[in-house]
């Protein structure tokens, strides 16, 4: 959601297993038959089970819908990158988890109490209920002891990686010469030469395109395709064949009436000012003074909030927008924070409020009431809910069955085809690096198709799982092999490769014969573009290979020139006429460019300790569950 929220708040993963409609979106958690492989992953012999994955799928649903409101587009969860992302969020915690046991962490029973007590989504009139805590997770279907062993390895994964967190140093020279590197800026004029002009000045003569053709022939090899006819069966398909009543729906809703609606929620947005946890206290002195002056400012100048968002917090990922959170509920938010937001009024300011990450000045923009929801307004929910629950208590059976059939009459897909009422459809050309039709091009489904057995004898594939509750069988109806296009074919692709190419070498040729002579002092007849101010702060839209060959130059007599060929041919003829110094900072300013910094150094040694941690554990995933 934001950084303040990731970096103390332990239970809050755990925690959203109980802020989300876990019917609305994958009534299904199992239905396969006995021994059927119902797991997604395996991390150092632990499975991960298909049920905990859709949970965490549910869990990231609800936390992208409170965090994007009417924005939210539920099908982004159709993509597999967003599912495999999910998926190595597990992972990652299965791993941290091994590794807490393995350094023997512990949670003392006191501490576990305390955390627990703490949790917000728990309290009732502001105190920590036992009935409420108890009816929460029986409504997740968990028991205390199941959710306490959940909250341990949550607090032993976050004392793993606070000790790398904490022990991030950098020295102060380190810091201010970072600070100086990114401020400092070079005035320069540029002029590109570009190949394009040179474009018309060349004929390829054959020798050229001959050669280039017997040097890159892998360029023009056609790889191995196959046009395939297939048959798709899915869950969501038969759950739309399935049929409710009315009485089945009331009766839904009924037993269900208090799940359904949308709690309260606020929007909001916030400046922080981080304070360190070792923080002096003239330290937290000086961050609270700032928060104080931004919050005076505010009380005269309301409409600046975005403004000093932007310029002044340093809760990097809101500041982008302003400070900006979007709508929160009860439940997400660290205590302190969340209690204030939620005794304040519509274009309130408030603050400064201390939480764990520093001082906050909160803005409450707009409030959404609670909403209990009428039997009208989710029954096209409830419909389709009940739906899928009778489909997936068949789907196994089916799916066993529509295997069955595909493999016993593997010359064709016509008996399967009829039998579950699915339409046989064909692709156009694919190869094994596909990516289109997503349905048919699943790696192991792929690896199928393209094999002796399905190529040669003419059979059926098996049904393959591509995706969660889908199965695909598929047969070749064309097969092509591998070969290298002729050159009569390729040949006018060719003439224009070989044309840009020795264009671009006359671009470079023209350019650094130009560069040579005005660092000999000569006139090269350059007509420079405006002048700008460059940095790494603020490129300007320049490449970063040109950012440094522009620092890296020498600049002990000015104008100094030089240049170099970007990623596009041209070649980047650079005068540098000045170095502009950057002003001192001022010891608020120092601070927050320090705590950024560290923020980035930390970040880079928990990315390097999580490779090293799926580099020494076996990790495998099951491509086609997720």
């Amino acid at each position: 959601m934001f950084d303040f929220v990731h970096q103390k708040k332990i239970i809050v993963q755990v925690i959203l297993l109980l802020a989300v409609l876990p019917f609305m979106f994958w009534g299904v958690q199992s239905y396969r038959t006995d021994g059927q492989e119902s797991y997604v992953a395996v991390v150092e012999g632990e499975e991960i089970p298909r049920r905990e994955f859709e949970q965490a799928l549910r869990n990231q649903h609800e936390t992208m819908r409170n965090m994007l409101g009417d924005k939210f587009d539920s099908t982004m969860f159709d993509n597999p990158q967003m599912r495999l992302a999910v998926l190595e969020s597990l992972i990652q915690k299965k791993l941290l988890k091994r590794e807490a046991a393995n350094v023997g962490l512990t949670v003392l029973d006191s501490q576990l109490a305390r955390e627990i007590q703490n949790i917000s989504a728990f309290h009732e009139d502001q105190k920590f209920s036992y009935q409420r805590y108890e009816e929460l997770l029986r409504r997740q279907e968990m028991t205390p002891a199941m959710f306490e062993l959940r909250v341990v390895a949550e607090i032993m994964q976050q004392q793993l990686l606070e000790a790398i967190t904490r022990s991030a140093m950098i020295p102060d020279i380190v810091t201010r010469n970072v600070a100086h590197l990114s401020e400092v800026k070079r005035e320069i004029n540029q002029v590109k030469i570009e190949p394009q002009h040179f474009v018309s000045q060349i004929t390829p003569d054959e020798a050229a395109i001959q050669s280039y053709y017997d040097n890159h022939q892998a360029d023009f090899l056609l790889p191995e395709r196959v046009r395939i006819e297939y048959l798709v069966l899915s869950l969501e398909e038969l759950t739309q064949q399935e049929e409710v009543t009315a009485d089945e729906i009331r009766n839904y809703f009924d037993e269900h009436q208090s799940e359904f609606g949308q709690e309260e929620q606020r929007k909001a947005s916030h400046i922080l000012i981080t304070v360190p946890a070792t923080a002096s206290d003239d330290e937290k002195a000086t961050a609270r003074d700032k928060a104080e002056n931004l919050l005076a400012q505010l009380k005269v100048e309301p409409e600046k909030f975005a403004e000093l968002a932007s310029e002044n917090s340093e809760d990097q990922g809101s500041a982008k927008v302003g400070g900006d959170l979007g709508f929160l509920g009860r439940g997400i938010l660290v205590k302190e924070f969340e209690d204030e937001l939620f005794q304040m009024q519509p274009n309130e300011i408030r603050g400064p409020v201390e939480t764990a990450f520093g001082f906050h000045i909160i803005r409450l923009s707009e409030i959404k009431p609670a909403k209990i929801a009428s039997l009208e307004e989710v029954r096209d929910d409830i419909e389709q809910i009940l739906k899928r629950q009778k489909a997936a208590s068949s789907f196994g059976k089916i799916a066993e069955d529509f295997s069955n059939i595909v493999y016993e009459q593997s010359d064709s897909l016509q008996s399967a085809a009829e039998k579950f009422g699915l339409p046989i459809k064909q692709s156009g050309w694919i190869d094994k690096k596909s990516k289109e039709p997503a349905i048919v091009t699943n790696e192991k489904l792929l690896q199928a198709i393209f094999s002796d057995d399905v190529i040669n004898d003419k059979r059926n594939t098996e049904a393959i799982e591509v995706m969660s509750d889908t199965l695909v069988s598929a047969r070749v109806l064309e097969h092509k092999s591998a070969a290298i296009q002729s050159l009569d074919v390729v040949r006018d692709e060719i003439i224009d490769r070989v044309k840009k190419q020795l264009a671009a070498e006359l671009a470079e040729q023209e350019g650094r014969a130009k560069l040579a002579q005005l660092q000999a002092g000569e006139d090269a007849l350059v007509s420079w573009d405006d002048a700008k101010e460059v940095s790494y702060m603020r490129p300007q839209g320049m490449e970063i290979d040109t950012l440094r060959t522009i620092f890296q130059t020498e600049i002990g007599k000015l104008p100094a020139y030089t240049g170099i060929t970007g990623s596009d041919g041209s070649f980047n003829l650079i005068r540098i006429n000045r170095v502009i110094e950057p002003v001192s900072l001022d010891k608020a300013q120092y601070q927050v460019f320090s705590n950024q910094l560290k923020q980035m150094i930390v970040q880079e040694e928990l990315s390097s300790y999580q490779l090293g941690l799926r580099q020494r554990y076996d990790v495998k995933i099951r491509e086609e569950s997720y």
